[in-house]
């Protein structure tokens, strides 16, 4: 426990999440977050499943405390129910899982049904390690850091322990879960299935599938319903096991599954055809509609106003549009970092809110809580000290000038690195460790996938709008500061198409559909972010300098990163991507750096190096 001046004890409690995909750690410090991060930050290993150890370095020192100082820590699921599942599962069709079960045995024993110790190992810490289901933390990370002193509570994802989906509702600092859908039944494994036969890589292609789906018609849509998966009223499903190898396997699905489509799974990064794009518009319709009818008997059976959602199902922006849209809940509140990575946080706030009887500070105000940065900053003398040091030639931009600077770069068409401030948590890039360009722009889209992201070029780029400026350009009637919905851009912003799918998909590509065509997908849809100069003041002034410069309140936001890396943490990892790509400038808080001013880029044998967190 550690005393600040005041002599007042603080309590702290840490909470972990690993193993799986998305490890992170969360510290939370008498109920508000003073740190949250993905180990894969760090590691710079995506979806990094190991156990955390630097997101835990992180959070201490930005707490500024030693593990000593812990007075609790708290683990995001129960493995030992999990395990049960999985023996359980290798039982029922045994012998054929041997292979699996062989390969998943020895990581059981030697780590995961041993957390405490391995806690001990990693950290040094010596106390009782408390758990959590993981359904609970996805909903106590839901329901915690809402806006709402009352809601209902959705989560949805591939799998927990057992439970796949559970609903229930929060009040004051009190969670309840009435109701859960259990393995192998589960909406998250029927989508990675799908994600997997169309080529792309479980828990990380998702979205992928989800940006390639307006490519297609939801033709299989009648087929998966009556053959793959059978839906109820209340948005329950039960999947026909004949088609999958997940119980047993090493794949997610079998032979009957691919003669059923036609043939076998797509080999990854062969051409995608017709075929995969048309599963793709089918699967996603299927889990809109599933999604839909759950959200609905929800609030049937808690007849409340607001929903909070978590999961990792809950970052599928289009299905969370459609909530918004046509569902009868007046306000919906989705955890930014929604899947594995939130459970840490959902852990840490379990333990307070339910384990120690805590309330909950002004859920209806302006909340700590739900602010996405929560991640390590760099102060503009560190950054400096570090390009002085590597001979990296740079500009300081004066303050006053700085947001303008950067807009007149990308109203000038040139590609923007963007650190500034603390890094998000979760999976979207809201602004501090962004790549940004102009949404006016007809080869922006081509160009960042291609030369800066080295990405499949069908997939579309987020726009960043001002909050106030939103429902000028697309139909939206409500905030997305945390880019985890799809609105349509407004009719009168919209191009016409030519018709026919017979075009192929790199000439479909290259018309221009809207007035903001960098950021415009196939179906006029658009993934967005609302910035407001209360959410990140200095993102909020540079779209503010390129509206007054342009006349245009959105500019191209995506993640700064290249395809297989996480995104970045540290000015190095900026700066490294910066010369790997064919980005034009970097600015990393008041420091600009100009492409054409750098030395020859030599990549580095063992180019890991540390830079102190601030």
């Amino acid at each position: 426990m550690i005393l600040l001046e005041e002599g007042i004890a603080k309590l702290n409690i840490l909470g972990i999440s690993c193993f799986y995909h998305d490890s992170a750690s969360c510290l939370l410090r008498d109920g508000l977050i003073v740190g949250a991060a993905q180990e894969e930050r760090f590691s710079r290993k995506k979806h990094d499943p190991r156990f955390p150890t630097r997101a835990i370095k992180y959070c201490l020192k930005e707490g500024g405390i030693s593990v000593q100082d812990l007075d609790y820590v708290v683990f995001y699921d129960k493995p030992i129910l999990t395990f049960d599942r999985l023996l359980m599962s290798y039982i029922s069709v045994a012998p054929k899982g041997l292979r699996s079960w062989l390969e998943a045995i020895p990581l059981w024993l030697g780590k995961k049904l041993h957390v405490p110790k391995v806690i001990h190992k990693e950290i040094g810490y010596e106390k009782d390690v408390l758990f959590t289901e993981h359904h609970e933390s996805h909903a106590a990370s839901a329901f915690y850091p809402s806006p709402f002193e009352e809601a209902a509570i959705l989560t949805v994802d591939g799998v927990g322990e057992w439970a796949t989906a559970s609903y229930g509702f929060g009040r004051n600092n009190q969670i309840s879960l009435l109701k859960e859908l259990h393995f192998p039944n589960s909406v998250g494994l029927l989508y990675s299935a799908f994600t997997y036969f169309t080529g792309f890589r479980v828990n990380s292609g998702e979205y992928k599938l989800m940006g390639l789906a307006p490519y297609g018609r939801p033709r299989y849509k009648d087929l998966i319903l009556s053959e793959i998966v059978d839906l109820k009223d209340d948005g329950s499903i039960a999947l026909n096991l004949a088609y999958f190898d997940f119980l047993g396997g090493l794949r997610m699905t079998n032979r009957r599954f691919s003669k059923l489509f036609g043939g076998p799974p797509r080999k990854p990064e062969a051409d995608i055809t017709q075929r995969e794009m048309d599963l793709a518009a089918s699967i996603q319709t299927v889990c809109e509609e599933i999604i839909l009818k759950m959200v609905k008997q929800v609030h049937k059976e808690t007849g409340l106003k607001n929903l909070c959602l978590a999961g990792g199902v809950a970052l599928n922006c289009v299905a969370n549009g459609r909530i918004f849209r046509e569902s009868d809940f007046e306000e919906v509140w989705i955890q930014p970092a929604a899947g594995d990575a939130g459970g840490a946080v959902g852990a840490a706030l379990s333990v307070w809110h339910r384990y120690l009887g805590n309330g909950r500070p002004r859920p209806e105000g302006a909340s700590h809580l739900r602010s996405p940065y929560m991640g390590p900053a760099f102060s503009n003398e560190k950054i400096k000290a570090y390009l002085e040091k590597r001979g990296y030639p740079f500009v300081e931009l004066d303050p006053e000038s700085r947001a303008r600077t950067i807009a007149a770069r990308i109203s000038e068409g040139k590609i923007v690195g963007y650190l500034a401030g603390r890094m998000e948590f979760g999976p979207r890039a809201l602004g501090a460790r962004s790549i940004l360009g102009d949404a006016r722009s007809e080869e922006i889209q081509r160009v960042m996938n291609l030369k800066i992201k080295f990405r499949e070029s069908f997939r579309p780029f987020a726009p960043s709008v001002l909050e106030e400026k939103a429902s000028d350009y697309f139909e939206v009637d409500t905030h997305s500061p945390y880019m985890l919905l799809t609105a349509d851009v407004r009719k009168d912003k919209q191009l016409p198409q030519p018709s026919g799918e017979n075009i192929p998909m790199l000439e479909r590509l290259k018309v221009k559909r809207s007035d903001i065509p960098a950021v415009t997908h196939l179906d006029y849809s658009a993934r967005l972010q609302t910035v407001s100069g209360t959410d990140k003041r200095d993102y909020y002034e540079v779209i503010s300098e390129f509206y007054k410069l342009t006349g245009c309140p959105v500019i191209v936001n995506t993640s700064f990163n290249v395809r297989g890396e996480p995104i970045v943490c540290t000015p190095e990892d900026a700066y490294r991507c910066f010369m790997r790509t064919e980005m034009d400038v970097l600015v990393m808080e008041n420091c600009m750096l100009l492409k054409g001013d750098q030395p020859t880029w030599k990549e580095a044998p063992n180019w890991r190096e540390t830079l102190e967190l601030d």
